[in-house]
């Protein structure tokens, strides 16, 4: 099988050990960096350019599209798709993860749980939605960010009005969500692949941070899941129609509630943690998938 995968940063641990593990398995991989892809639009002739040359040949792509590339990103991975290649996220499944506040829609209205959330335009509406996420402490979200970056914790209604203020004051987007106090600075990372949790690892938070990100210093150790917890990790992935991905969810006193589902997760932690193999599991998923034009949406948002 002669794969492609959409990664700027050829040198990162996922993306070695994706192509490690496709050519442990007897498959080509190579590594496409997205920004320097250019296409034709062409009726019933898409094409896609790297480098000079015309991409042909590729029995499936592995989209590895950076946040801050999204939009980009996800035109390139279309242009496969049109094309007849084989995905192991959609574009459109993408498109849905990033949005944090469409993929939250989406979670609640196929009934899963999910920390309180609210959602509005008008800083005059400051205490309608403080109310309703239950009052401080309360998190705050960037809707745009990744990483535990643009995430605040306001201990007290007052310190919450001033974050959302200054936040809808210089136009940004944000989320007001439920902080579940019980979880302690630890949330759980389940790896869905083709339905299947094929991994899971607890992460806890850097000392005095209630953001558990590895990046920013926190800790990752294996997890033995409920058998809830696997059932609302399954349902949140095929919720947002991804193939792959990594569900966060915190162990709430009413039960696992679910913070993010991330199309593009981080290998090295849960890899170290575990000791499994979740690179190679990836390449055996699209082994048994990857047909040519079998992607369910063909493109289409």
């Amino acid at each position: 099988m002669k794969i492609a995968m959409l990664a700027r940063n050829a040198n990162l641990y996922s993306h070695k050990r994706l192509k490690e593990a496709a050519e442990a398995r007897g498959h080509q991989l190579d590594i496409i960096d997205t920004l320097r892809c250019y296409m034709n639009i062409a009726s019933r002739r898409p094409e896609i350019y790297y480098n000079g040359e015309k991409l042909t040949g590729y029995d499936s792509v592995i989209p590895r599209i950076g946040a801050s590339i999204t939009f980009y990103g996800l035109a390139i991975l279309r242009q496969f798709e049109m094309m007849g290649v084989f995905p192991l996220n959609e574009s459109v499944a993408i498109g849905r993860s990033r949005d944090k506040l469409r993929s939250l829609q989406l979670l609640a209205r196929d009934g899963i749980g999910l920390p309180v959330t609210t959602f509005a335009h008008d800083p005059k509406q400051t205490d309608e939605v403080l109310k309703l996420a239950g009052g401080a402490p309360i998190v705050i979200k960037l809707l745009e960010g990744t990483q535990g970056i643009g995430v605040v914790l306001a201990d007290t209604d007052r310190s919450a009005r001033s974050v959302v203020e200054a936040f809808r004051g210089a136009g940004v987007n944000i989320l007001l969500q439920e902080f579940i106090k019980e979880a302690g600075g630890t949330d759980i990372r389940a790896i869905v692949i083709g339905g299947k949790v094929v991994a899971a690892m607890k992460r806890t938070g850097a000392e005095g941070d209630f953001r558990s990100n590895l990046h920013r210093g926190g800790s990752a150790q294996l997890v033995k899941l409920s058998p809830e917890e696997r059932a609302i990790a399954v349902r949140a992935a095929k919720s947002l129609g991804l193939n792959a991905c990594g569900v966060d969810m915190l162990r709430a006193n009413h039960g696992p509630v679910i913070m993010e589902v991330n199309s593009s997760p981080g290998l090295e932690g849960v890899e170290k943690a575990t000791g499994l193999d979740i690179a190679g599991k990836m390449i055996e998923y699209l082994e048994k998938n990857a047909r040519p034009g079998s992607t369910r949406t063909k493109g289409k948002g």
